[in-house]
């Protein structure tokens, strides 16, 4: 199952996408009985907020988000037009503000950002079982051919 939407500018978009992710994963869980928990969704949504935030800032234009799922987990895609690969800082509990990465890095199963010609994608995914990582060869990934560009390593 999968759902994309499109956010416009203005600060009322990440509350948007936080609704969009906890909609489509309620249809997922009512619609096609998949196995997610509200630790999963609360997940999701944390993690969707902190990668449109960060388009918002940091990119004009329109930010584009797909989320897809499956039996084993839910990936959140979120492209804007900024093709720089944005990089987690160093933990340091003194500095207010900029731990997005570091926040979607501690809660995700998986993490990548893809440059294209007209900006980035980055992918964010979460094991709906709340194992860590999803098994090699499940049809989870970048596209054949492509290798991601890793955050924060």
């Amino acid at each position: 199952m999968r759902a994309g939407f499109a956010l416009a500018g203005g600060g009322g978009s990440i509350a948007d996408a936080r609704h969009h992710a906890a909609a489509f994963l309620d249809q997922a869980h009512t619609d096609h009985q998949v196995p997610v928990s509200a630790r999963v969704r609360d997940l999701a949504q944390l993690v969707i907020s902190e990668l449109v935030t960060n388009a918002r800032k940091y990119a004009p234009g329109p930010v584009l988000v797909e989320m897809r799922v499956s039996a084993r987990a839910v990936d959140i895609v979120v492209r804007d037009s900024v093709p720089t690969v944005p990089t987690a800082r160093a933990a340091d509990p003194g500095r207010v503000g900029q731990h997005g990465l570091e926040i979607v890095q501690a809660v995700t199963d998986w993490l990548f950002v893809e440059q294209d010609p007209v900006g980035k994608r980055i992918t964010a995914r979460i094991a709906l079982d709340g194992t860590p990582g999803v098994e090699p060869g499940s049809g989870w990934g970048p596209p054949a051919g492509r290798l991601p560009g890793m955050l924060g390593s």
